[in-house]
């Protein structure tokens, strides 16, 4: 497994579910993704302030209410009725929490830019300096090893634990923070100091794959990933089949998954999904590339809005898919503020995919099943398909 410091979720992730849609990075692989609030007009709205229905909302903002006319915490009387309901996919967050979720979905955060993976004998090895970043100019350079954090060796921790680490998630850390990493470079070992800032992270990158395919990789559904998708489709050799790597992809916006699934379908289905009982539908706009070859790469890291865009594409029969199968979380959260400014998150709802198989608790099944070398063996496939001309 590999991660890097963008880690999106918010800091109370390890205490229970996600948010609306939480998107780990795509290489800080999660527990879960949901969707986003639902508009007046019954599509998945770019918003996260909303009301979710149904009583068991209810039931959190009014402990919250008598919480806050007793005294006492809202926050901890709401996280006390989230827990009562059973509901795997509910947590409760406070307002800054949530306001730096929000910032999130527009792919900023907090951290020092560094992407890093561990290697098989459990060291930590440094793989992207992003440039610009504090760790760019402190001179950390990849193929480093990272050895510890603050003080605490890092050596066989999994990467998430290193990316909550570097990012302060204990003590949720602002940018202006400093953070001590111990260092590794051949023989020479030394201490570097660095401060945490706001950095900006790419969802999308592009790549030539040989000379007849071009990987284009999903890192999260933040805003605007649709229009850049669709933009490196257009702009793809005439020749090229796509490769669409939503590995480690653990969601984002659900209308962004939509917006990509237009870059591949003429309109259509993508999905159905139910708020309270009430049966919706998302559609593709069409116009999109139907004609090249596709291939989605998958693996367990793949949830949520990435696995309602796999299931559109294999339904529909415009992909095929190959890697693992993917994590199962098919669930529609909705917020609930409360009265202190804190939010709630609560299930209402599943998605299904156009031919109606649920994804939550079960995922999706890969056409080909592939681990080491998945993205070899989708290029073999992809060049199997025939031309894109």
């Amino acid at each position: 497994m590999s991660g890097r410091d963008p880690l999106s979720s918010p800091r109370r992730f390890g205490r229970g579910a996600a948010l609306t849609v939480v998107f780990a990075s795509v290489l800080v692989a999660g527990a879960a993704t949901g969707s986003l609030p639902v508009d007046g007009r019954g599509a998945p709205a770019d918003r996260s302030r909303a009301t979710a229905p149904g009583p068991e909302a209810e039931a959190v903002t009014r402990a919250a209410e008598e919480a806050m006319a007793d005294g006492k915490s809202p926050l901890e009387a709401a996280e006390r009725a989230v827990s009562r309901s059973g509901d795997r996919w509910a947590a409760v967050y406070s307002e800054g929490e949530y306001e730096e979720f929000e910032e999130s979905l527009d792919g900023r955060y907090t951290g020092v830019g560094l992407e890093a993976r561990r290697e098989r004998d459990g060291t930590i090895e440094v793989t992207e300096v992003r440039s610009g970043s504090p760790a760019a100019a402190a001179g950390i350079r990849a193929g480093d090893r990272l050895r510890s954090v603050d003080g605490e060796a890092v050596d066989g921790r999994p990467v998430t634990e290193v990316v909550a680490l570097l990012r302060g998630d204990a003590t949720d850390a602002p940018a202006g923070t400093t953070v001590r990493l111990g260092l590794e470079r051949g023989t020479r070992a030394w201490t570097q100091t660095l401060r945490r800032a706001r950095l900006s992270a790419d969802s999308v990158t592009v790549r030539a794959l040989g000379e007849r395919a071009t990987v284009i990789t999903v890192a999260a559904f933040t805003r605007g990933v649709g229009d850049t998708v669709r933009t490196a489709v257009r702009t793809a050799p005439a020749d090229a089949g796509i490769v669409l790597d939503l590995r480690g992809n653990s969601g984002g916006l659900v209308t962004e998954a939509v917006s990509t699934a237009s870059a591949f379908l003429d309109g259509g289905l993508v999905a159905t999904y139910d708020v309270d009982g009430e049966q919706r539908a998302l559609h593709a706009e069409p116009g999109g590339d139907t004609d090249r070859p596709l291939v989605a790469l998958v693996d367990g890291g793949t949830m949520s809005a990435a696995e309602l865009l796999t299931g559109a594409l294999q339904d529909r029969g415009r992909a095929v898919v190959v890697g693992s199968r993917t994590f199962g979380k098919g669930s529609v959260q909705m917020p609930s503020e409360l009265p202190d400014g804190s939010v709630a998150e609560l299930t209402v709802g599943h998605y299904r995919t156009p031919s109606g198989r649920t994804v939550d608790g079960t995922g999706i099944s890969p056409d080909l099943e592939a681990g080491v070398g998945a993205l070899e063996r989708a290029e073999t496939v992809l060049s199997g398909l025939g031309d894109a001309s």
